[in-house]
């Protein structure tokens, strides 16, 4: 099986771009798979499992009991033509000190990739997973729709991040359910800033054990042509659940659609919706779309949306100080682009950060 370390040096700038290590220093356990190829994998420490899903669904019976579970409980369908994809298995009452990584890569011109991931945190288990989807350059008219299912056992705790990193002309379908129960813990990150076609996602969590709860951030940069419909459901299943759904979008040219659905079936819930927008050129839009449901009064369920522009006085103050437009133009942006929502461990944030400021001076 080969290993990442055979890309060529443009293929794994673009691949660090997503937050994937590939010296696999500061990883706990690695994952990558090019087109529908698994070219590596690896666990560095016996609390975690990882391997192809189709290898997990040939060795473990118990893996095909996940396969679709999340989607047959709420009634949905999800696409059977799947190659591929990651199986993540976190040992039950282990802490694992640094993050698993997952990469999903596009190389060929104009392939499709379609992959299902399952990933499991057993009881009391915490764990960060970072998965960086990424395109090669010459990896023209791409497709990528990645199916995750997610089970985040009793006080179990799961940070989940997704970092993109596509082209122009890509276009990107994430469907994803987790299921989370008693006293667990869920978070998801999304974060995008570089050019893509076109990504529509509306992940959903299911607090079905009491005294669970789930966050979802995330962070888009939006450049002009194009699309980002992304938005994400919660469902209060049980009692005394809680969720916090923030974006916060930059336009830069592009259309975002910020979308937020929070669902109380449960009277003692409490439930908060935020979405925040900056638009920076005549073309962007933004639409904050805030959706609460409810059949009961005794609920917590809050929303608030902003959306303007950069104050003009912010750019003179900071050009005055020695800054061009176009620095201080970066700095309002990476202020408002607050990582510290996504609550991340100081080795992902210094990497998000580099992330961040990379993208940022490369200019608009």
């Amino acid at each position: 099986m080969s290993t990442p370390s055979r890309l060529d040096e443009r293929d794994k700038d673009k691949i660090s771009s997503s937050g994937i290590d590939l010296s696999n220093q500061n990883r706990s356990a690695t994952f990558f798979q090019q087109d529908s190829h698994l070219k590596f994998y690896q666990s560095f420490t016996d609390e975690v499992e990882i391997m192809s899903t189709e290898d997990a669904l040939r060795q473990y019976p118990q893996a095909k009991d996940y396969f679709g579970k999340n989607f047959r409980l709420l009634n949905r369908d999800f696409p059977q033509d799947t190659e591929g994809g990651y199986f993540i298995r976190v040992k039950k009452n282990t802490v694992v000190e640094l993050p698993i990584q997952a990469c999903l890569f596009l190389k060929a011109q104009g392939f499709k990739q379609k992959v299902h991931n399952l990933i499991i945190v057993e009881e009391g288990a915490r764990v960060y997973l970072i998965t960086g989807c990424s395109s090669s350059y010459s990896a023209n008219e791409g497709f990528h729709l990645g199916i995750s299912e997610f089970f985040v056992k009793r006080a179990g705790y799961l940070n989940f991040t997704m970092i993109h990193s596509w082209k122009e002309d890509v276009s990107v379908r994430p469907i994803s359910i987790a299921h989370i129960e008693d006293s667990a813990t869920f978070v998801s990150n999304y974060v995008c800033l570089n050019p893509v076609k076109d990504i529509t996602m509306y992940p959903t969590a299911v607090l079905s054990g009491d005294g669970s709860r789930a966050s979802f951030n995330s962070l888009i940069l939006s450049h002009p042509g194009s699309l980002h419909d992304v938005g994400s459901r919660v469902i209060l299943k049980a009692k005394s659940t809680q969720t916090e759904i923030i974006a916060r979008a930059v336009s830069l040219g592009g259309k975002v659609i910020a979308r937020g659905h929070i669902k109380a079936e449960n009277p003692d819930v409490k439930g908060h919706l935020e979405c925040r927008g900056l638009i920076l050129s005549e073309k962007g839009q933004i639409h904050a779309i805030p959706e609460m449901e409810t059949d009961f009064r005794d609920v917590d369920l809050s929303h608030e949306a902003a959306i303007g522009k950069i104050s003009r006085d912010e750019i003179d103050y900071l050009c005055s100080r020695g800054f061009s437009q176009q620095e201080a133009q970066s700095i309002i942006i990476r202020g408002f682009m607050d990582i510290n929502i996504l609550g991340l461990p100081e080795l992902l944030k210094q990497q998000m950060e580099q992330i961040e400021d990379s993208m940022l001076k490369k200019g608009f």
